[in-house]
């Protein structure tokens, strides 16, 4: 049986990466990441290009996705367009769009990556706080999908993977704030795969959990680091490669795949709707 490649910490390209899937997977195929400069966003675009894909990388800071788009461009040999965007800005997501429209001609995966948290007691967390993880998350992920929608995937399909959480599942202390975020990301989820699944657009999320190796986790300290129980193992070795290629292999290609469905990268749960499925 193939084993994963040996992942790597930080934001670096994977020294060595062994093929699990079609080395063409997703050949000349373009996907738009938000968050896409660091983490699991990196991640996933460095695994798409390793497949042939081709990447639009968005973050706030141009810094960080300039220097993220060398080095995917350098290590994989497909082009990235790193852009500045805040997701919680409509006029610059129509900006980076017709901008990623203008270079490649297509768009045909939208990742929502871009997300904001911190640990704080529900007690503490200040009103505008709240509000501004739910704007990132929520509100971030509606304002992609709805101008890529409207700009593209409308008229030519395609496909949306929201990357959630799984703290809404049982609740977790001091996470009030990312928790109901993300659970509301999993409702949209829900929502736009059943209203826009008959224009072949599917949509899907995945929630993979603490990362190793990522801002998310250096930022929120040892409160996520504490081993799980025996009865909550993780799917496989390493979180960020494993979910990149679950992303690759299951959501995007397979003309299987369910619509919608929520893939917990941690535990191997999926929750479905019960309405109806689509064609991908």
């Amino acid at each position: 049986m193939a084993q994963p490649p040996p992942d790597v910490e930080g934001d670096d390209c994977l020294p060595a990466y062994r093929h699990l899937f079609c080395p063409d997977l997703l050949r000349d195929k373009v996907a738009f990441i938000t968050g896409g400069g660091s983490g699991i966003g990196f991640r996933i675009a460095e695994i798409f290009m390793r497949h042939g894909c081709h990447t639009v990388i968005a973050s706030r800071s141009l810094p960080r996705v300039l220097m993220a788009a060398r080095k995917l461009a350098g290590a994989t040999g497909r082009r990235c367009l790193p852009l500045c965007m805040d997701v919680r800005a409509p006029p610059a997501v129509m900006a980076a769009v017709d901008q990623a429209l203008k270079e490649f001609g297509r768009i045909d995966i939208l990742i929502n990556c871009a997300a904001g948290n911190f640990l704080c007691p529900a007690g503490a967390l200040s009103f505008n706080a709240f509000k501004t993880v739910m704007d990132i998350d929520t509100g971030g992920t509606f304002n992609v999908s709805r101008v890529l929608y409207e700009k593209f995937f409308r008229d030519h399909g395609g496909v949306i993977v929201n990357i959630t959480a799984t703290l809404g599942n049982r609740g977790q202390a001091l996470q009030v704030h990312a928790g109901s975020a993300k659970a509301a990301v999993d409702a949209m989820t829900r929502h736009l795969a059943v209203e826009w699944g008959p224009q072949n657009i599917r949509v899907n999320s995945l929630a993979p959990g603490p990362i190793s190796g990522t801002e998310g986790l250096r930022r929120l300290g040892t409160a996520l680091r504490e081993p799980r129980p025996p009865t909550d193992p993780p799917l496989g070795h390493r979180v960020p490669t494993e979910a990149s290629r679950t992303l690759a292999g299951v959501m995007l290609k397979s003309p299987h795949a369910c619509n919608p469905s929520t893939l917990g990268g941690r535990d191997g749960r999926i929750t479905r709707s019960g309405d109806r499925d689509y064609p991908g």
